[in-house]
Protein backbone atom coordinates (compact mmCIF):
# COMPACT_ATOMS: atom_id res chain seq x y z
CA UNK A 1 0.00 0.00 0.00
CA UNK A 2 1.82 3.78 -0.90
CA UNK A 3 2.40 5.75 1.76
CA UNK A 4 -0.01 8.63 2.62
CA UNK A 5 1.32 11.89 1.44
CA UNK A 6 1.68 15.17 4.03
CA UNK A 7 2.66 18.53 4.04
CA UNK A 8 6.02 18.92 5.72
CA UNK A 9 5.42 19.70 9.22
CA UNK A 10 2.26 18.22 9.38
CA UNK A 11 0.60 15.89 12.01
CA UNK A 12 -1.13 12.82 9.71
CA UNK A 13 -4.97 13.10 10.50
CA UNK A 14 -5.74 11.30 13.23
CA UNK A 15 -6.59 7.13 12.79
CA UNK A 16 -4.74 7.62 9.51
CA UNK A 17 -2.29 4.66 10.09
CA UNK A 18 -5.46 2.38 10.34
CA UNK A 19 -6.88 3.11 7.17
CA UNK A 20 -6.19 1.06 4.14
CA UNK A 21 -6.48 2.71 0.91
CA UNK A 22 -6.97 1.03 -2.25
CA UNK A 23 -6.79 2.49 -6.17
CA UNK A 24 -10.11 2.78 -8.75
CA UNK A 25 -8.38 0.32 -10.60
CA UNK A 26 -7.89 -1.80 -7.50
CA UNK A 27 -11.48 -1.79 -6.98
CA UNK A 28 -12.53 -2.60 -9.97
CA UNK A 29 -10.51 -5.48 -10.11
CA UNK A 30 -11.09 -6.94 -7.00
CA UNK A 31 -15.00 -7.02 -8.20
CA UNK A 32 -14.16 -8.32 -11.40
CA UNK A 33 -12.74 -11.08 -9.52
CA UNK A 34 -15.06 -11.63 -6.88
CA UNK A 35 -17.75 -12.06 -9.30
CA UNK A 36 -16.17 -14.48 -11.92
CA UNK A 37 -15.11 -16.71 -8.93
CA UNK A 38 -18.24 -16.60 -6.89
CA UNK A 39 -20.92 -16.82 -9.87
CA UNK A 40 -21.15 -19.58 -12.18
CA UNK A 41 -22.37 -19.82 -16.08
CA UNK A 42 -26.05 -18.60 -15.93
CA UNK A 43 -28.93 -18.74 -18.64
CA UNK A 44 -30.40 -15.18 -19.09
CA UNK A 45 -33.60 -14.75 -21.61
CA UNK A 46 -33.90 -10.77 -22.71
CA UNK A 47 -34.57 -8.73 -25.48
CA UNK A 48 -31.17 -7.41 -27.74
CA UNK A 49 -30.96 -3.53 -27.57
CA UNK A 50 -28.12 -1.39 -28.64
CA UNK A 51 -26.70 -4.37 -30.97
CA UNK A 52 -22.89 -3.46 -32.34
CA UNK A 53 -20.66 -5.24 -34.38
CA UNK A 54 -17.39 -3.43 -34.68
CA UNK A 55 -14.27 -4.54 -36.82
CA UNK A 56 -12.81 -6.40 -34.18
CA UNK A 57 -16.16 -9.08 -35.20
CA UNK A 58 -16.89 -8.76 -31.54
CA UNK A 59 -20.71 -8.28 -30.81
CA UNK A 60 -21.63 -5.96 -28.12
CA UNK A 61 -24.88 -5.75 -26.74
CA UNK A 62 -27.80 -4.54 -24.03
CA UNK A 63 -30.09 -7.21 -23.05
CA UNK A 64 -33.10 -6.03 -21.12
CA UNK A 65 -36.49 -6.84 -20.21
CA UNK A 66 -39.84 -4.90 -18.64
CA UNK A 67 -37.53 -3.65 -15.36
CA UNK A 68 -33.83 -3.73 -15.68
CA UNK A 69 -31.20 -4.21 -18.07
CA UNK A 70 -27.27 -5.40 -18.35
CA UNK A 71 -24.62 -4.91 -20.90
CA UNK A 72 -23.06 -8.00 -22.68
CA UNK A 73 -19.86 -8.99 -24.76
CA UNK A 74 -19.66 -12.17 -27.58
CA UNK A 75 -16.49 -12.10 -28.63
CA UNK A 76 -15.51 -13.48 -32.14
CA UNK A 77 -14.91 -17.00 -31.02
CA UNK A 78 -17.89 -17.03 -29.88
CA UNK A 79 -20.51 -15.86 -31.77
CA UNK A 80 -19.36 -17.21 -34.64
CA UNK A 81 -20.91 -20.47 -33.94
CA UNK A 82 -24.39 -18.74 -33.66
CA UNK A 83 -26.45 -19.08 -36.77
CA UNK A 84 -28.06 -15.85 -37.70
CA UNK A 85 -26.80 -12.50 -36.54
CA UNK A 86 -29.19 -11.10 -34.00
CA UNK A 87 -31.42 -8.56 -34.83
CA UNK A 88 -33.18 -5.22 -32.61
CA UNK A 89 -35.72 -6.58 -30.20
CA UNK A 90 -35.08 -10.37 -30.76
CA UNK A 91 -36.01 -12.16 -27.72
CA UNK A 92 -32.81 -14.55 -27.10
CA UNK A 93 -31.42 -16.96 -24.64
CA UNK A 94 -28.03 -16.98 -23.56
CA UNK A 95 -25.70 -18.46 -21.61
CA UNK A 96 -22.97 -16.21 -19.72
CA UNK A 97 -20.53 -15.72 -17.27
CA UNK A 98 -20.65 -12.48 -14.92
CA UNK A 99 -17.62 -10.21 -15.14
CA UNK A 100 -16.72 -6.37 -14.28
CA UNK A 101 -15.27 -4.26 -17.46
CA UNK A 102 -12.51 -2.58 -15.21
CA UNK A 103 -11.92 0.31 -17.43
CA UNK A 104 -15.28 1.74 -17.08
CA UNK A 105 -16.74 0.13 -13.71
CA UNK A 106 -19.44 -1.54 -15.76
CA UNK A 107 -21.00 -4.91 -14.79
CA UNK A 108 -21.82 -6.78 -17.63
CA UNK A 109 -22.29 -10.09 -18.97
CA UNK A 110 -19.61 -12.59 -21.42
CA UNK A 111 -21.81 -14.65 -23.28
CA UNK A 112 -20.47 -17.78 -24.49
CA UNK A 113 -23.96 -19.18 -26.35
CA UNK A 114 -26.84 -17.31 -27.74
CA UNK A 115 -30.34 -19.05 -29.56
CA UNK A 116 -33.73 -18.17 -29.68
CA UNK A 117 -35.65 -17.91 -26.76
CA UNK A 118 -38.79 -19.06 -28.63
CA UNK A 119 -36.82 -22.33 -29.66
CA UNK A 120 -34.80 -22.74 -26.31
CA UNK A 121 -38.07 -22.68 -24.87
CA UNK A 122 -39.63 -25.49 -27.19
CA UNK A 123 -36.23 -27.30 -26.67
CA UNK A 124 -36.29 -27.34 -22.80
CA UNK A 125 -39.60 -28.08 -22.52
CA UNK A 126 -38.99 -31.51 -24.98
CA UNK A 127 -35.68 -32.26 -22.95
CA UNK A 128 -37.61 -32.06 -19.65
CA UNK A 129 -40.62 -34.36 -21.37
CA UNK A 130 -38.34 -36.51 -22.75
CA UNK A 131 -36.84 -37.43 -19.26
CA UNK A 132 -39.82 -37.80 -17.78
CA UNK A 133 -41.23 -40.21 -19.76
CA UNK A 134 -37.72 -42.00 -20.65
CA UNK A 135 -37.94 -42.34 -16.49
CA UNK A 136 -41.30 -43.61 -16.43
CA UNK A 137 -40.74 -46.62 -19.21
CA UNK A 138 -42.63 -45.57 -22.04
CA UNK A 139 -39.64 -45.56 -24.13
CA UNK A 140 -38.14 -49.14 -23.43
CA UNK A 141 -38.10 -51.80 -26.07
CA UNK A 142 -39.87 -54.15 -23.81
CA UNK A 143 -43.56 -52.04 -24.72
CA UNK A 144 -42.51 -52.20 -28.13
CA UNK A 145 -45.34 -54.53 -30.11
CA UNK A 146 -44.27 -56.15 -33.00
CA UNK A 147 -44.53 -54.71 -36.52
CA UNK A 148 -46.80 -57.11 -38.59
CA UNK A 149 -45.08 -57.54 -42.18
CA UNK A 150 -48.46 -57.92 -43.97
CA UNK A 151 -51.23 -55.87 -42.50
CA UNK A 152 -54.60 -56.68 -43.39
CA UNK A 153 -55.73 -53.24 -42.65
CA UNK A 154 -53.50 -49.85 -42.25
CA UNK A 155 -54.95 -46.99 -40.49
CA UNK A 156 -53.45 -43.48 -41.10
CA UNK A 157 -53.98 -40.32 -38.49
CA UNK A 158 -52.81 -37.23 -40.31
CA UNK A 159 -54.16 -34.46 -42.40
CA UNK A 160 -56.50 -35.65 -44.79
CA UNK A 161 -55.10 -32.64 -47.28
CA UNK A 162 -51.17 -32.91 -46.70
CA UNK A 163 -48.52 -34.37 -48.21
CA UNK A 164 -47.94 -37.03 -46.27
CA UNK A 165 -51.02 -38.67 -47.03
CA UNK A 166 -50.63 -38.34 -50.49
CA UNK A 167 -46.85 -39.76 -50.10
CA UNK A 168 -48.15 -42.55 -47.95
CA UNK A 169 -50.95 -43.89 -50.63
CA UNK A 170 -48.98 -43.39 -53.55
CA UNK A 171 -46.38 -45.46 -51.74
CA UNK A 172 -48.69 -48.28 -50.73
CA UNK A 173 -50.88 -48.42 -53.99
CA UNK A 174 -46.96 -49.39 -56.07
CA UNK A 175 -45.61 -51.57 -53.40
CA UNK A 176 -48.79 -53.54 -52.31
CA UNK A 177 -52.76 -51.88 -53.67
CA UNK A 178 -54.53 -54.93 -52.18
CA UNK A 179 -53.97 -53.81 -48.36
CA UNK A 180 -57.22 -51.34 -47.34
CA UNK A 181 -56.45 -48.06 -45.93
CA UNK A 182 -58.58 -45.86 -43.85
CA UNK A 183 -57.62 -41.92 -42.67
CA UNK A 184 -58.49 -40.56 -39.68
CA UNK A 185 -58.33 -37.05 -40.23
CA UNK A 186 -56.91 -34.32 -38.09
CA UNK A 187 -54.79 -31.25 -37.83
CA UNK A 188 -51.50 -31.63 -37.57
CA UNK A 189 -50.03 -28.50 -35.78
CA UNK A 190 -51.39 -25.76 -33.94
CA UNK A 191 -53.44 -25.85 -30.62
CA UNK A 192 -55.69 -28.42 -31.79
CA UNK A 193 -53.83 -30.46 -33.27
CA UNK A 194 -52.63 -32.87 -30.22
CA UNK A 195 -56.22 -33.50 -28.67
CA UNK A 196 -57.51 -34.36 -32.35
CA UNK A 197 -54.55 -36.90 -32.73
CA UNK A 198 -55.23 -38.81 -29.36
CA UNK A 199 -59.10 -38.90 -30.11
CA UNK A 200 -58.34 -40.51 -33.58
CA UNK A 201 -55.88 -42.85 -31.38
CA UNK A 202 -58.86 -43.49 -28.96
CA UNK A 203 -61.57 -44.09 -32.00
CA UNK A 204 -58.66 -46.37 -34.39
CA UNK A 205 -58.55 -48.28 -30.92
CA UNK A 206 -62.08 -48.72 -30.32
CA UNK A 207 -62.89 -50.00 -33.79
CA UNK A 208 -60.21 -52.43 -33.97
CA UNK A 209 -60.62 -52.45 -37.91
CA UNK A 210 -56.80 -51.95 -38.66
CA UNK A 211 -53.76 -54.09 -37.13
CA UNK A 212 -51.33 -50.89 -37.98
CA UNK A 213 -51.26 -47.33 -37.28
CA UNK A 214 -49.12 -44.75 -39.32
CA UNK A 215 -49.21 -41.39 -37.09
CA UNK A 216 -47.51 -38.57 -38.76
CA UNK A 217 -47.03 -35.43 -41.14
CA UNK A 218 -44.65 -34.28 -43.07
CA UNK A 219 -41.60 -31.67 -42.70
CA UNK A 220 -41.52 -28.58 -40.69
CA UNK A 221 -40.26 -26.03 -38.06
CA UNK A 222 -39.91 -27.64 -34.24
CA UNK A 223 -43.11 -24.77 -33.99
CA UNK A 224 -45.12 -26.45 -36.74
CA UNK A 225 -43.60 -30.65 -35.22
CA UNK A 226 -44.54 -29.58 -31.75
CA UNK A 227 -48.57 -31.28 -31.62
CA UNK A 228 -46.15 -34.63 -31.95
CA UNK A 229 -44.14 -33.56 -28.84
CA UNK A 230 -47.17 -32.77 -26.26
CA UNK A 231 -47.25 -35.26 -23.62
CA UNK A 232 -50.93 -36.15 -24.49
CA UNK A 233 -49.95 -37.81 -28.20
CA UNK A 234 -46.84 -39.62 -26.73
CA UNK A 235 -49.27 -41.09 -23.75
CA UNK A 236 -52.15 -42.18 -26.49
CA UNK A 237 -49.73 -43.75 -28.60
CA UNK A 238 -48.25 -45.46 -25.56
CA UNK A 239 -51.61 -46.74 -24.55
CA UNK A 240 -52.71 -48.23 -27.86
CA UNK A 241 -53.22 -51.74 -28.34
CA UNK A 242 -52.43 -51.43 -32.51
CA UNK A 243 -49.04 -50.78 -33.22
CA UNK A 244 -48.03 -47.64 -34.37
CA UNK A 245 -44.93 -46.36 -36.55
CA UNK A 246 -44.16 -42.66 -35.80
CA UNK A 247 -43.25 -41.06 -39.18
CA UNK A 248 -43.53 -37.16 -38.23
CA UNK A 249 -41.18 -34.74 -40.48
CA UNK A 250 -37.75 -35.26 -42.24
CA UNK A 251 -35.29 -38.03 -41.45
CA UNK A 252 -33.40 -35.16 -39.35
CA UNK A 253 -36.57 -34.09 -37.35
CA UNK A 254 -37.26 -36.02 -33.97
CA UNK A 255 -40.17 -35.87 -31.80
CA UNK A 256 -41.51 -37.55 -28.29
CA UNK A 257 -44.11 -39.64 -30.59
CA UNK A 258 -40.93 -41.17 -32.54
CA UNK A 259 -39.16 -42.49 -28.65
CA UNK A 260 -42.55 -43.85 -27.87
CA UNK A 261 -43.84 -45.40 -30.83
CA UNK A 262 -43.50 -49.21 -31.83
CA UNK A 263 -41.49 -48.18 -34.55
CA UNK A 264 -39.99 -44.76 -36.19
CA UNK A 265 -39.79 -44.00 -39.53
CA UNK A 266 -37.49 -40.87 -41.06
CA UNK A 267 -40.72 -40.21 -43.35
CA UNK A 268 -44.32 -40.94 -44.29
CA UNK A 269 -43.16 -42.43 -48.03
CA UNK A 270 -40.55 -45.00 -45.43
CA UNK A 271 -43.41 -45.56 -42.96
CA UNK A 272 -45.54 -47.03 -45.59
CA UNK A 273 -42.83 -48.99 -47.34
CA UNK A 274 -41.72 -50.33 -44.20
CA UNK A 275 -45.41 -51.65 -43.22
CA UNK A 276 -46.45 -53.46 -47.08
CA UNK A 277 -44.49 -55.84 -48.91
CA UNK A 278 -43.55 -55.32 -52.01
CA UNK A 279 -46.12 -57.26 -54.84
CA UNK A 280 -43.78 -57.27 -56.91
CA UNK A 281 -41.26 -59.10 -54.76
CA UNK A 282 -43.81 -61.43 -53.75
CA UNK A 283 -44.41 -62.06 -57.59
CA UNK A 284 -40.93 -62.74 -58.20
CA UNK A 285 -41.06 -65.22 -55.03
CA UNK A 286 -44.24 -66.91 -56.64
CA UNK A 287 -42.51 -67.35 -59.63
CA UNK A 288 -39.40 -68.74 -58.26
CA UNK A 289 -41.98 -71.47 -56.10
CA UNK A 290 -43.20 -72.26 -59.55
CA UNK A 291 -40.12 -72.66 -61.28
CA UNK A 292 -38.70 -75.14 -57.96
CA UNK A 293 -42.04 -76.47 -57.91
CA UNK A 294 -41.87 -77.70 -61.37
CA UNK A 295 -38.44 -78.97 -61.03
CA UNK A 296 -39.34 -81.10 -58.61
CA UNK A 297 -41.98 -82.62 -59.97
CA UNK A 298 -40.11 -83.07 -62.82
CA UNK A 299 -37.77 -84.90 -60.83
CA UNK A 300 -40.18 -87.04 -59.29
CA UNK A 301 -41.31 -88.06 -62.71
CA UNK A 302 -38.30 -88.75 -63.70
CA UNK A 303 -37.46 -91.05 -60.42
CA UNK A 304 -40.91 -92.39 -60.93
CA UNK A 305 -39.87 -93.27 -64.23
CA UNK A 306 -36.49 -95.00 -63.32
CA UNK A 307 -38.20 -96.66 -61.07
CA UNK A 308 -40.84 -98.01 -63.29
CA UNK A 309 -38.15 -99.23 -65.63
CA UNK A 310 -36.26 -100.80 -62.95
CA UNK A 311 -39.45 -102.94 -61.81
CA UNK A 312 -40.50 -104.15 -65.61
CA UNK A 313 -36.41 -105.29 -65.42
CA UNK A 314 -37.12 -107.11 -62.26
CA UNK A 315 -40.32 -108.99 -63.80
CA UNK A 316 -39.65 -112.27 -65.19
CA UNK A 317 -41.89 -115.51 -66.54
CA UNK A 318 -43.01 -118.01 -63.68
CA UNK A 319 -40.74 -120.70 -65.17
CA UNK A 320 -37.71 -118.77 -65.53
CA UNK A 321 -38.05 -117.47 -61.96
CA UNK A 322 -38.92 -121.69 -61.02
CA UNK A 323 -35.34 -122.36 -62.72
CA UNK A 324 -33.96 -120.18 -60.66
CA UNK A 325 -35.40 -121.04 -57.43
CA UNK A 326 -34.29 -124.83 -57.94
CA UNK A 327 -30.78 -123.79 -59.16
CA UNK A 328 -30.87 -121.68 -55.55
CA UNK A 329 -31.71 -124.76 -54.10
CA UNK A 330 -29.13 -126.95 -55.01
CA UNK A 331 -27.05 -124.11 -54.33
CA UNK A 332 -27.97 -124.32 -50.34
CA UNK A 333 -28.23 -128.23 -51.11
CA UNK A 334 -24.55 -128.21 -52.04
CA UNK A 335 -23.69 -125.99 -49.32
CA UNK A 336 -25.25 -127.86 -46.82
CA UNK A 337 -23.31 -130.84 -47.75
CA UNK A 338 -20.28 -129.24 -47.47
CA UNK A 339 -21.03 -127.87 -44.20
CA UNK A 340 -22.20 -131.16 -42.75
CA UNK A 341 -18.72 -132.60 -43.59
CA UNK A 342 -16.97 -129.81 -42.13
CA UNK A 343 -18.61 -130.30 -39.24
CA UNK A 344 -18.10 -133.87 -39.08
CA UNK A 345 -14.44 -133.50 -39.90
CA UNK A 346 -14.43 -131.03 -36.86
CA UNK A 347 -15.55 -133.31 -34.65
CA UNK A 348 -13.11 -136.06 -36.02
CA UNK A 349 -10.16 -133.57 -35.45
CA UNK A 350 -11.10 -132.81 -31.94
CA UNK A 351 -11.70 -136.64 -31.59
CA UNK A 352 -7.92 -137.49 -32.50
CA UNK A 353 -6.98 -134.38 -30.23
CA UNK A 354 -8.89 -135.72 -27.01
CA UNK A 355 -7.02 -139.43 -27.30
CA UNK A 356 -3.90 -137.67 -27.73
CA UNK A 357 -4.15 -135.74 -24.53
CA UNK A 358 -5.99 -138.81 -22.50
CA UNK A 359 -2.50 -140.73 -24.13
CA UNK A 360 -0.75 -138.76 -22.46
CA UNK A 361 -2.10 -138.63 -18.85
CA UNK A 362 -2.05 -142.13 -18.67
CA UNK A 363 -1.08 -144.00 -15.18
CA UNK A 364 1.10 -146.57 -17.15
CA UNK A 365 2.58 -143.67 -19.30
CA UNK A 366 2.80 -141.66 -16.22
CA UNK A 367 4.71 -144.42 -13.83
CA UNK A 368 6.94 -145.06 -16.70
CA UNK A 369 8.33 -141.57 -16.80
CA UNK A 370 8.41 -141.55 -13.09
CA UNK A 371 10.72 -144.61 -13.32
CA UNK A 372 12.98 -143.04 -16.38
CA UNK A 373 12.72 -140.20 -14.42
CA UNK A 374 14.53 -142.37 -11.11
CA UNK A 375 16.42 -143.85 -12.61
CA UNK A 376 18.13 -141.10 -14.18
CA UNK A 377 18.17 -139.25 -10.77
CA UNK A 378 19.84 -142.36 -9.50
CA UNK A 379 22.49 -142.51 -11.71
CA UNK A 380 23.36 -138.30 -11.05
CA UNK A 381 23.60 -138.89 -7.42
CA UNK A 382 26.31 -141.85 -7.99
CA UNK A 383 28.37 -139.76 -10.00
CA UNK A 384 27.39 -136.79 -7.37
CA UNK A 385 28.93 -139.00 -4.85
CA UNK A 386 31.81 -140.86 -6.26
CA UNK A 387 32.64 -136.92 -7.53
CA UNK A 388 32.37 -135.83 -3.55
CA UNK A 389 34.24 -139.01 -2.68
CA UNK A 390 37.34 -138.16 -4.76
CA UNK A 391 37.02 -134.43 -3.64
CA UNK A 392 37.26 -136.00 -0.11
CA UNK A 393 40.10 -138.24 -0.28
CA UNK A 394 42.41 -135.63 -2.29
CA UNK A 395 41.25 -132.99 0.10
CA UNK A 396 42.42 -135.86 3.04
CA UNK A 397 46.10 -137.08 1.04
CA UNK A 398 46.70 -133.13 1.14
CA UNK A 399 46.07 -132.66 5.38
CA UNK A 400 48.36 -135.88 5.83
CA UNK A 401 51.02 -134.55 3.37
CA UNK A 402 50.69 -131.39 5.39
CA UNK A 403 50.50 -133.23 8.80
CA UNK A 404 53.69 -135.56 7.91
CA UNK A 405 55.94 -132.44 7.22
CA UNK A 406 54.97 -130.85 10.50
CA UNK A 407 55.41 -134.43 12.67
CA UNK A 408 58.56 -133.78 14.87
CA UNK A 409 58.49 -137.88 14.86
CA UNK A 410 59.45 -137.41 10.85
CA UNK A 411 62.49 -135.39 12.06
CA UNK A 412 63.17 -137.92 14.60
CA UNK A 413 63.70 -140.60 11.85
CA UNK A 414 66.25 -138.27 10.47
CA UNK A 415 68.51 -138.57 13.25
CA UNK A 416 67.30 -135.35 15.34
CA UNK A 417 65.96 -135.47 19.26
CA UNK A 418 63.59 -133.72 21.43
CA UNK A 419 65.36 -132.91 25.17
CA UNK A 420 62.39 -132.18 28.11
CA UNK A 421 62.62 -130.81 31.61
CA UNK A 422 60.96 -133.09 34.72
CA UNK A 423 58.12 -130.66 33.72
CA UNK A 424 57.96 -131.61 30.03
CA UNK A 425 59.36 -127.73 29.78
CA UNK A 426 61.26 -127.88 25.88
CA UNK A 427 65.43 -127.41 26.45
CA UNK A 428 65.94 -125.09 24.05
CA UNK A 429 69.20 -123.43 25.66
CA UNK A 430 71.39 -124.32 27.98
CA UNK A 431 70.27 -121.72 30.45
CA UNK A 432 67.17 -123.61 30.52
CA UNK A 433 68.85 -126.62 32.78
CA UNK A 434 71.04 -126.88 36.29
CA UNK A 435 73.68 -128.89 36.89
CA UNK A 436 72.11 -132.64 38.43
CA UNK A 437 68.75 -132.15 36.32
CA UNK A 438 67.03 -135.37 35.16
CA UNK A 439 66.07 -134.61 31.39
CA UNK A 440 63.98 -136.57 29.34
CA UNK A 441 65.42 -137.23 25.56
CA UNK A 442 62.94 -138.36 22.62
CA UNK A 443 64.30 -140.08 19.92
CA UNK A 444 62.98 -141.65 17.02
CA UNK A 445 63.08 -145.43 19.01
CA UNK A 446 62.65 -145.11 22.21
CA UNK A 447 63.75 -142.60 24.89
CA UNK A 448 67.09 -141.51 27.33
CA UNK A 449 66.93 -140.51 30.63
CA UNK A 450 69.89 -138.21 32.10
CA UNK A 451 71.63 -135.92 34.50
CA UNK A 452 73.40 -133.05 33.82
CA UNK A 453 76.65 -132.73 34.94
CA UNK A 454 77.66 -129.59 33.44
CA UNK A 455 76.42 -126.80 30.96
CA UNK A 456 78.57 -125.15 28.11
CA UNK A 457 77.19 -122.62 25.65
CA UNK A 458 79.80 -123.63 23.02
CA UNK A 459 78.17 -125.22 20.18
Amino acid sequence: MPPISQAPGQLPPQGASQRQIISVSQLNRQARQLLETHMSLLWVEGEISNFARPSSGHWYFTLKDANAQVKCAMFRNRNQRVRAIPQQGQQVLVRARVSLYEGRGDYQLIVEHMEDAGIGALQRAFDALKYQLGSEGLFDAAYKKPIPTHPEHVGVVTSPSGAAVRDILHVMRRRFPGIPVSIFPVAVQGAEAAPQIVAALERANRLSDCDLLIVGRGGGSLEDLWPFNEESVARAIFASEIPIISAVGHEVDVTISDFVADLRAPTPSAAAELCTPDAQEILQQFVGYEVLLEESMQRRLALAGERLMSLRARLQHPGQKLQAQAQHLDNLEIRLRQSMNGQLQQHRNRLQSAQQRLQQHSPGSRIAQMQESLQHRQQQMRQLMQARLERHRQDLEKQVALLDSVNPLSILQRGYSVTRREGGQLVRNHEDVQVGEQLTTQLAQGRIISTVTATDKKI
